[in-house]
């Protein structure tokens, strides 16, 4: 939990690594994930830099893997999840993986170009095939119309170039896909001019596309012309339409005999076929088994060089050196991976890390777990905390959940939210398994313990505001008696309760009475009072962010702006509306139904919107029938005075900080330098064995948001914008809250129609008419409160919490400048490629 309180301390380490350790080295330092590189060749291409030639092998093993995975898809071959994940595989090995990746490619290409031949052989055969049965059916048609002697003596082989050419009529078969006939017979009767005659006949199956595998449609042709001159142009049309052109014998017995060897070979064809298919079968059900660890294993070997590419060679070539990220709690684990890729390589010379000082802002790192992943994600949204800045993660896991729930107050409705949350949580194992690309639902996994969580309070505050779906729970009895008999209420359709003869002592246990629920002035008594909590959490939240910033403070060692900013500033939000706070429930204690004197009866409570109105604009407001303008005696004084020492803080937020460092600026010069440095400083390569003893960085007194270096113009002009924008935002901020009175009001006003509009509907009826109309009503209902109040609403109110954190708490304390500690880590690289594919 301490590092959810403040982002972990960081140290800018020298990694010292030799070259023939350097992979096993990244390799270990990749599954440990603690380390963030920064690039030492900034001014180098990427083609320029030591291991591309490594990294155009990897990306040559990525093509074939994409290949056979292609391949794989391709046939329905199932893809075996890979359990154990595999380590990056050592130099030797890659050479072992190289060579059986090419081995498999050029074997399924084989078989894939075998097949594809096979298949247009198969093609052909059985377009021939159609072409001698449909030709037959021509010639049979030709017969049965009584074609006499001399026309058959006229029909010859469309090869028979001497029977062209002594007039008689050549003919061409052939196939052509279906949606090209149309323009094929226009083309054919243009260029003849009406002198070929086209007979055809669609085929009735549809055949395969031996490249695609798609089925395609395709149609019978015989075309009959006359001239060896129409025939080459008949040839041309039928190239230029890709139509297939086939032998077909004018007799009838010759088709017949060659009909039957076509259907010979496509017998033995389709027995080669299925056994090539087989054979791919059990290739590619092999090749599918390791595709996921080649995978793997590629993208980390591409990893380690592209991460090995970011180092520097040092002067002698003989050693490789590093700069990383590193939090000095993983210091030791660091130490350890580089032992390890030494002795995974037989190294002689171990690898070593040295920390070095730099002025460079640290990246910020949160340690997170499952359950608070979701929670600082959404402070990350808004903006990474500067180094070792006072993480608001920690402490939203309480308020982000309450302030929801206190808009979204409803016991029903929270419990379908928190049944939701907890499957999200006991199943998240099997849910995480399945990968999915719905971003809305990947949005909503993420965030399941703030579901769960949000779902919880909200039944919290749904028994506080004693309302479910609606309705009202009389569980522990009501407080309030009728003190009038069965006639005046039947005479009477509303009748007011006075509290001080109706009510009973003891209170309701917990919550709102439920006898609120058939109150005719329940909005009027819930308005005022939902409004009211939504000032008190709302003040409570802004003192509570206020004094968050004296955490940064005091460990950026800026005290002085205790004094100067925080003490002014809390001042200032105490006096004024913190003691409106105080107001509320000084009113809610002295005045009272039960009361002997009038200024503190019932009638005589002033409002407190007019009394802080008033203590503003030092103003009264005379009282009627014996009341008191104020609750207490010297209220008048108080009042002016806390307007006056609050109006007194402005001038000391807004000159204070920069006439401080003006004159701590002055101190400064005037002192003569004591120090020459340290003579040591600029040696880099010293070994260093004990982690604990080499230098650690210290926080910077700046923490990211604060102008000390500027000139004082710059210093002043920026504390004025600060003191302007808390001056004002304590007026805005606090009546922002008041969105928590809203949102509550609406929805509970919301449940309610729904249930008198929509549900009330269906329990009119007492017959089974009325059981008909209960079940659809109920059906709208439910959709109704799932897709309105609990998705909708719930949106809503998540949003509105989700600003009141950003916006009216952090801004209190938080500056958020800092950039996001991003390690070298092959989990995070593998989970990122595959959201991306």
């Amino acid at each position: 939990m301490g590092a959810m309180f403040r982002s972990e301390e960081m140290a800018l380490c020298q990694l010292f690594i030799q070259p023939e350790a350097a992979y096993t080295s990244v390799s270990e330092l990749g599954e440990a994930g603690t380390v963030q590189f920064r690039d030492l060749n900034p001014d180098v291409n990427a083609f320029q830099r030591k291991f591309v030639n490594e990294v155009r092998r990897c990306d040559e093993m990525e093509r074939k893997l994409r290949y056979i995975e292609v391949e794989v898809h391709k046939d329905k071959v199932h893809v075996p999840a890979v359990k154990d994940m595999p380590r990056a595989p050592n130099p030797r090995e890659i050479i072992d993986l190289e060579a059986h990746l090419e081995k498999t490619e050029n074997e399924i290409l084989e078989l894939s170009h075998n097949a594809i031949n096979l298949k247009q052989n198969y093609l052909e055969l059985t377009e021939l095939k159609h072409v001698l049965e449909k030709t037959e059916a021509f010639f049979a048609a030709q017969e049965e119309i009584g074609m006499d002697s001399l026309t058959k003596s006229l029909i010859s082989d469309e090869t028979g170039q001497q029977a062209a050419t002594r007039g008689r009529l050549g003919f061409v078969a052939g196939v052509v896909q279906r949606e090209r006939v149309p323009a094929f017979e226009r083309m054919l009767w243009r260029i003849s001019r009406g002198n070929v005659f086209l007979r055809r006949a669609e085929l009735d199956k549809p055949l395969e596309d031996p490249n695609t595998g798609n089925e395609i449609y395709k149609t019978v042709f015989v075309a009959f012309f006359q001239g060896e001159q129409l025939k080459s142009r008949i040839k041309k049309v039928c190239s230029g339409f890709h139509a297939s052109l086939y032998p077909c014998p004018p007799s009838n017995a010759e088709r017949l005999d060659m009909v039957k060897g076509v259907r010979t070979r496509l017998e033995d064809l389709n027995m080669v076929l299925n056994q090539t298919r087989d054979h791919r079968q059990r290739v590619l059900v092999s090749v599918a088994k390791e595709l996921g660890s080649w995978s793997i294993m590629v993208r980390k070997m591409k990893a380690i060089y592209h991460t090995l590419n970011l180092f520097n060679m040092d002067v002698t070539k003989k050693c490789l050196i590093g700069e990383c990220w590193v939090p000095t709690a993983d210091l030791p684990n660091v130490q350890k991976a580089l032992a390890d890729g030494s002795n995974a390589c037989g190294s002689s010379i171990p690898s070593f890390l040295n920390c070095i000082e730099s002025d460079e802002e640290p990246p910020t790192f949160n340690r997170t777990n499952r359950f608070t992943r979701g929670f600082q994600n959404l402070i990350d949204a808004y903006g990474v905390a500067s180094y070792r800045e006072c993480n608001p993660a920690l402490y939203t896991i309480i308020t982000f959940p309450f302030l929801f729930a206190v808009m979204f107050g409803d016991l029903g409705h929270g419990l379908i939210m928190a049944m939701f949350g907890a499957w999200m949580v006991i199943k998240e194992v099997s849910l995480a398994a399945k990968k999915s690309n719905n971003e809305i639902w990947n949005i909503f996994f993420a965030g399941r313990y703030i579901i769960l969580l949000m779902g919880c309070f909200s039944m919290y505050t749904g028994i506080v505001y004693n309302d479910i779906f609606s309705k009202s729970m009389n569980i522990f009895g009501t407080s309030w008696i009728v003190p009038y008999d069965n006639e005046t209420l039947e005479a009477n359709a509303a009748l007011s309760l006075d509290p001080k003869d109706s009510y009973i002592d003891t209170p309701y246990f917990i919550g709102i009475d439920p006898i609120w629920q058939s109150a005719e002035n329940k909005i009027i008594f819930l308005n005022s009072y939902k409004m009211k909590l939504s000032i008190i959490f709302g003040v409570a939240h802004m003192i509570f962010g206020v004094c968050m910033s004296v955490v940064n403070y005091n460990f950026f060692k800026r005290r002085y702006s205790i004094f100067l900013e925080f003490i002014p500033q809390v001042i200032f939000l105490c006096l004024l509306f913190a003691y409106m706070v105080f107001m509320m429930f000084y009113k809610w204690v002295a005045y009272s139904t039960f009361s002997e004197d009038i200024a503190y009866s019932q009638g005589c409570a002033p409002s407190v919107l007019i009394l802080f109105i008033n203590m503003m604009l030092f103003s009264r407001t005379e009282p009627e029938g014996g009341c008191k303008e104020f609750m207490f005696e010297g209220q008048g004084t108080i009042q002016r005075v806390f307007v006056l020492v609050g109006l007194c803080c402005i001038p000391v937020m807004l000159f204070g900080k920069p006439l401080y460092i003006l004159f701590s600026k002055k101190k400064t010069h005037a002192k003569p330098e004591q120090s020459n440095g340290n003579v040591n400083q600029g040696i880099e390569m010293q070994e260093q064995t004990d982690i604990s003893a080499q230098p650690k960085p210290e926080a910077k007194s700046s923490g990211g948001h604060d102008h000390e270096d500027e000139p004082f113009s710059e210093i002043m002009i920026h504390q004025a914008i600060h003191t302007i924008e808390y001056v004002l935002s304590t007026i805005s901020h606090t009546a922002s809250y008041l969105r928590l009175w809203a949102l509550s009001l609406a929805h509970a006003e919301l449940s309610e129609v729904l249930w008198s509009m929509v549900l009330k509907f269906g329990l009119q009826d007492h017959n089974y008419i009325g059981a008909i109309k209960l079940y659809v009503a109920f059906i709208f209902w439910s959709l109704f409160t799932l897709a309105i109040l609990v998705m909708m609403e719930g949106l809503s109110a998540f949003l509105h919490t989700l600003r009141l954190h950003w916006v009216e708490f952090m801004s209190k304390f938080y500056s958020g400048l800092g950039y996001i500690f991003q390690p070298f880590c092959f989990k995070t690289i593998l989970e990122q490629e595959d959201n991306d594919d």
